[in-house]
C-alpha cells in the first residue's frame, strides 16, 4: 500500500501525516520549534531548525512505520505563510534568520511606501503590513551588510517556508512556490497571475531572488527520498481544500496560532473595501480559484501565553474545564492584541488589554474570558465577510488545535449564530495539501470523489438568547475600541 506524505510546516512546530487511499490518517510525527523574540513585537526563526525539524518528521514517520520513499506516492507541502528567507544560491545557508509572519518589525518599512496602498491593493488584493513578505525581505537587505549588492548580482534567493523546504529536499534543484504562496508576498499580481516588476521596484526587490511560481497540485520535481513533490499550499488555503470548500460561498476557519477566516470566492477575485484580504485559494491545472482571508493574529496564542507567561494553566487542554468551572467572566473582555489587530482593523500600534477587573476576578475567570477572545475576533471577521460578500453563511467549517476545546466551539457557535461543523480528521491543513498533491498523479481519483470521503465528527448550534449575543458583542466592540485608543510607550 503506497501513502500520500503531508509536511504541514507551522509556526511553532513541524509535521508530518501520512494519508490512506480514503484520507484518513496512519501515522505522524511532530517536532516544536522555538521562536526568538530579539525585540518587543520581533519574531524570527532560525530556519535552518525548521528545515532540521521537518527531516526529522519524515524520517521518524518513515522509520517507526517500517517504510521506505518507495511505500511514498507523493508530498505535499503546506506552510506557515509569509514567513521569509533569504538566503545564499551557492551555500544554500540563510543570510538572516527567517522572519516569521507575525512579526511587526518591518513597520516603518511599510510606512514608507503608504502613498502605494491603493496600487498594491489593487494588483494584490492585500494591503501593506508587516504581516506580508516584502517588507520583510527590504529588512533582511538593508539588515545584512553587503546583502542589496548580492541580490542584484544574483547570489541570493528568497523563499517562503514551502520554497525553503523544497529546496532543501530537493539538494538545491527546486526554487519555486504555488500561487497561494505567492499571492501572499505584497508581490504577485493576482489578476495576471505573475511576479510584478512595478511591485518589486517598490521595494527595491530584484526580481532574481524569486521563485517560480506553479499551479497548487503540479509535479515540483524528486526530492532526496524519491517520492515526487506533486502539492503545495499556504496553510490556510490547504485548510480551506481540507473542509471540501470547493464551491463559491464555502467557508471555513482554522484556530492555530492565529485565526484565519477563509470563503471561496470563485474563479475571479472580490476585492475588499472592508479589511479582508483577496487571495488566490488555489490553482489546479488552468483553473484559479480565489478567497476572501480575514486573519485574527491571536487565537490559540492567547491560551499559550496564559499557560506560558501567567502560570494559570499547566496544559493548554486545562482550559476547558478551568472555563467551564465559573458562570461567568465575570463582567471581564479580555483584547490579546499582543502583536496588534487584524481584520477588520489592522492596528499595528494596538497592544493587549484586560477590562472590567474586579477584586472578585479569578484565575478562571480570566481563562474563560481568554477563550472568548478568540470567538469574538472570529466573528468581527465573519460579520465584514458576510457583509461583503451578501452571502449568508449558515455553517462554518472549523479546524485546528483549539477545536478540541468543547466550551470554545459551543461558544463560537452561539455569539455567530451559526452552525459549526467538525470534521472527523482535524488536521485539515495536512489533509488538505495531501489531497492537492494526490490528485496530481490520481491518488485522489477527483473533487467529487474527495467529497464523498470526507467526514465529520461532531457539530454544534447556537443556544445563547440573541439579546444576550447582541450584549456581549456590544461589549466587546467597546473593548477593541478603548484598546485601539490606548497608547503603550
Amino acid at each position: 500500500m503506497k501513502y500520500v506524505l503531508a509536511i504541514d510546516q507551522g509556526t511553532t512546530s513541524s509535521r508530518t501525516m501520512l494519508f490512506d487511499e480514503r484520507g484518513k490518517p496512519v501515522a505522524t510525527a511532530q517536532k516544536e520549534i522555538q521562536c526568538k523574540y530579539p525585540h518587543s513585537g520581533w519574531v524570527e526563526v532560525d530556519a535552518i531548525d525548521v528545515w532540521l525539524s521537518v527531516a526529522d518528521c519524515i524520517n521518524e514517520v518513515l522509520v517507526k512505520n517500517d517504510l521506505t520513499g518507495d511505500d511514498i506516492d507523493s508530498i505535499g507541502i503546506t506552510n506557515q505563510r509569509e514567513t521569509t528567507v533569504v538566503w545564499n544560491k551557492k551555500t544554500g545557508k540563510p543570510i538572516y534568520n527567517a522572519i516569521v509572519w507575525q512579526s511587526r518589525q518591518t513597520t516603518a518599512i511599510c510606512e514608507s511606501v503608504s502613498d502605494k496602498k491603493q496600487l498594491i491593493h489593487s494588483k494584490t488584493g492585500l494591503i501593506i503590513n508587516p504581516y506580508f513578505s516584502a517588507s520583510k525581505i527590504r529588512f533582511i537587505l538593508d539588515t545584512v551588510p553587503g546583502a542589496q549588492e548580492m541580490a542584484e548580482n544574483g547570489e541570493l534567493i528568497f523563499g517562503t517556508m514551502d520554497t525553503w523546504v523544497m529546496y532543501k529536499l530537493s539538494k538545491g534543484k527546486i526554487h519555486a512556490t504555488d500561487v497561494s504562496n505567492a499571492s501572499r508576498t505584497l508581490l504577485y499580481n493576482i489578476s495576471t497571475m505573475s511576479w510584478d516588476e512595478e511591485l518589486c521596484k517598490i521595494f527595491n526587490i530584484p526580481m532574481s531572488m524569486l521563485p517560480t511560481v506553479n499551479p497548487s497540485s503540479f509535479n515540483y520535481g524528486d526530492t532526496i527520498y524519491g517520492a515526487p513533490i506533486t502539492g503545495v499550499l499556504g496553510d490556510q488555503q490547504a485548510a480551506l481544500f481540507g473542509q471540501t470548500c470547493f464551491e463559491k460561498g464555502d467557508c471555513k476557519n482554522t484556530y492555530g496560532t492565529g485565526c484565519f477566516m477563509l470563503m471561496n470566492t470563485g474563479d475571479k477575485p472580490t476585492f475588499s473595501n472592508n479589511g479582508l484580504l483577496t487571495t488566490v485559494a488555489w490553482q489546479i491545472e488552468d483553473k484559479v480559484t480565489y478567497a476572501l482571508e480575514g486573519s485574527v493574529f491571536v487565537g490559540g496564542a492567547v491560551i499559550q501565553w496564559v499557560r506560558d507567561e501567567m502560570k494559570l494553566i499547566n496544559k493548554s487542554s486545562e482550559s476547558e474545564d478551568m472555563a467551564n468551572s465559573v458562570k461567568n467572566t465575570g463582567g471581564i473582555y479580555i483584547v490579546p492584541a499582543f502583536t496588534g489587530l487584524g481584520t477588520p482593523y489592522w492596528d499595528d500600534d494596538a497592544r493587549g488589554a484586560i477590562f472590567g477587573l474586579t477584586r472578585g476576578t479569578n484565575s478562571a475567570q480570566i481563562v474563560r474570558a481568554c477563550l472568548e477572545s478568540i470567538a469574538y475576533q472570529s466573528k468581527d471577521v465573519f460579520e465584514v465577510m458576510k457583509q461583503e460578500t451578501g452571502i449568508v453563511i449558515n455553517d462554518l467549517g472549523v479546524d485546528g488545535g483549539a477545536t478540541a476545546n468543547k466550551y470554545l466551539m459551543q461558544f463560537q457557535s452561539d455569539i455567530l449564530e451559526t452552525n459549526i461543523k467538525l470534521p472527523a480528521c482535524l488536521e485539515t491543513t495536512a489533509l488538505g495539501v495531501a489531497y492537492m498533491a494526490g490528485l496530481h498523479t490520481g491518488f485522489y481519483k477527483s473533487m467529487d470523489e474527495i467529497k464523498k470521503i470526507h467526514s465529520y465528527q461532531a457539530s454544534y448550534s447556537p443556544s445563547l438568547d440573541k439579546s444576550e449575543v447582541t450584549r456581549k458583542y456590544k461589549n466587546w466592540k467597546l473593548a477593541v475600541e478603548a484598546t485601539r485608543l490606548f497608547k503603550s510607550e
